[in-house]
């Protein structure tokens, strides 16, 4: 696992209901501060990558859907430098990804079904001034494969 990322297995607590599942809570180990939160949507075929933030950490969970999220560390003195890694995550398996500063990640829908990813990054969004570096979906410098077996 690359160096900074952290995994929080998430638990459904099912009664005659339905469910209720805690994603991310002030008392985390991993919790550091609120910025906000958000969802984005990926359509099956589509890739959103790549990017990285200078000071934020995002902490995403797969709400809808079976996602691929793609990691990958060029970070100076990283001990993971050069290092890429894939995490399946969605419903079937339920977690929490903390991504650090200046590691590039991004995701795509597995499985035909649009994905529903939430956010909670550590810094709100500023439009004037965004945290944000971005690389093409495919750049070759990055050796991560985002295709599936048999996909």
């Amino acid at each position: 696992m690359i160096d900074g990322v952290v995994i929080k297995p998430l638990r459904a607590i099912p009664d005659d209901r339905g469910y209720l599942m805690e994603i991310l809570r002030d008392d985390d180990e991993l919790f550091q501060q609120f910025g906000q939160v958000y969802i984005t949507t990926c359509y099956p075929g589509v890739v959103k990558a790549w990017h990285a933030h200078r000071r934020q950490y995002d902490h995403v969970c797969c709400l809808q859907g079976t996602a691929k999220l793609g990691l990958y560390d060029d970070r100076e003195g990283s001990p993971t430098r050069g290092q890429s890694d894939a995490i399946i995550l969605g419903l079937v398996n339920p977690l929490l990804v903390q991504i650090p500063p200046l590691v590039w990640h991004g995701f795509t829908a597995v499985g035909g079904e649009t994905i529903l990813m939430l956010n909670i990054p550590t810094e709100h969004y500023v439009h004037d001034d965004p945290d944000e570096l971005r690389r093409e979906p495919f750049d070759p410098d990055i050796p991560f494969e985002w295709h599936t077996r048999g996909g």
